[in-house]
């Protein structure tokens, strides 16, 4: 079987499957029934002086039948003593010593940042996670995303506790910011060992119509928060995508934002991500999606002939190119397959009023596409409720390959397309 064992600045784990930094890691006895049925480490809820929490604190980004788009929440860090918390931590990594445990920190000055960097070193745990992250409450107190969004303040508590810790530091980013690059590049200079990302989107999941107040809802007001769950997976992408890229940054990443599954666990790693955090997930199904997360990713391992994680850890990122890199000359089309074609039309309205008007119909017959008219744009097989109905196929046009600045620069033709200019 593929070894699954996960390594992020010196930081070893059985796997890569953490639990990220919230609910689910907010005592002992949750972290250790977690580690008892597989993950791999957990980031403990973070840790700063009790606060006081909103009821209710939880909204939900739903859709019609099964499933969770996201969360919105304004929840903040832990509200429990921190003298338990770093006895709970100390007890769980006693007990469970070659899973990953490590602290999460959010202060507001320098020298309580370095009493809590020697309070978690004496407590034993692995390393350190700096929380420059949270969207919501404690940002107006100096906090969160106010540290994250400026990258002279990340840069500078980060070489603050670096200087101090002798464990590996990571730098929790935040995704609320116009580049992500920056920044990491900041957490590099403070002398940080890794980073993770991203925490959460700034949101407001919704408001009542009956009542007109936001969700999640105290009393009869409400506020932003930070969206989580399956909605930010893609944002988690691309911005894990621009640091793994970028030929300045050096550091390791754990990748946290919407991952529900192995494959989202997969996507992540080939995008240069060296562990996954999950909490979102967790909070909806359990901790028990671990064992599929581990079956899945040994079986996908296996089938590519992948023996360990570093064997595929960023192969996808030199597929990760910008726009204008991209050949204007690959040419696809739609193909309908009428025998699984269900007839329900749908490609045909989404086509007309959505894409480039070349799927028509005739009565009592099947969906047809006029290969001269469609310009790949994927939208039908996307929207397509049939396995395999429609499937995007590509087309020899005879064109050599060309970028966008090579056609302005050199004059090489682009392929057009009726209604569609170049």
């Amino acid at each position: 079987m593929p070894d699954l064992g996960a390594n992020i600045a010196g930081i070893s784990s059985p796997n890569p499957f953490w639990l990220a930094s919230g609910p689910p890691t907010n005592t002992a006895d949750q972290v250790m029934r977690a580690f008892d049925l597989g993950w791999g480490g957990a980031v403990w809820k973070t840790l700063c002086d009790p606060v006081q929490n909103t009821s209710s604190r939880l909204g939900a980004l739903a859709q019609r039948g099964p499933g969770l788009l996201g969360l919105g929440n304004i929840e903040l860090i832990s509200d429990r003593p921190l003298e338990a918390n770093l006895r709970e931590l100390a007890e769980v990594k006693r007990r469970y010593p070659h899973h990953a445990v490590l602290a999460s920190l959010m202060f507001d000055s320098r020298e309580a940042w370095i009493d809590a960097v020697q309070r978690c070193v004496d407590a034993g745990v692995d390393g350190l996670e700096l929380n420059f992250g949270c969207p919501h409450g404690m940002c107006e107190r100096g906090m969160g995303s106010v540290v994250g969004q400026e990258p002279p303040i990340n840069e500078r508590i980060t070489r603050w506790v670096t200087e101090a810790s002798p464990i590996p530091v990571l730098v929790k980013l935040t995704p609320n910011v116009a580049d992500i690059v920056p920044h990491g590049l900041a957490s590099q200079r403070g002398g940080a060992r890794g980073v993770s990302l991203i925490n959460t989107v700034h949101s407001i999941i919704g408001v009542d119509i009956d009542r007109f107040v936001p969700y999640p809802s105290v009393g009869d007001r409400g506020s932003h928060g930070g969206l989580s769950g399956p909605a930010i997976r893609p944002i988690a992408l691309h911005m894990v995508g621009s640091l793994a890229r970028s030929r300045d940054f050096h550091l390791p990443i754990s990748a946290i934002g919407g991952i529900s599954e192995w494959r989202h666990a997969v996507e992540f790693l080939l995008l240069g991500a060296s562990t996954v955090q999950v909490a979102t997930a967790v909070m909806h199904h359990g901790y028990r999606i671990v064992e599929d997360m581990i079956d899945g990713l040994s079986c996908w391992m296996e089938a590519h002939g992948f023996a360990r994680l570093s064997d595929f850890i960023g192969k996808a990122v030199p597929n990760l190119v910008d726009w204008g890199d991209l050949d204007l000359n690959f040419e696809t089309v739609a193909r309908i397959d009428p025998q699984r074609c269900n007839g329900c039309l749908g490609c045909v309205t989404a086509c007309h009023d959505g894409g480039h008007q070349c799927i028509h119909v005739n009565p009592g017959e099947k969906p047809r596409v006029d290969e001269d008219a469609c310009v790949g744009c994927n939208l039908c097989a996307e929207i397509c409720p049939v396995e395999g109905g429609i499937t995007m196929v590509r087309v020899d046009n005879g064109l050599p390959p060309v970028t966008w600045s090579e056609h302005v620069h050199s004059g090489t033709p682009i392929r057009t397309k009726k209604g569609v200019r170049d």
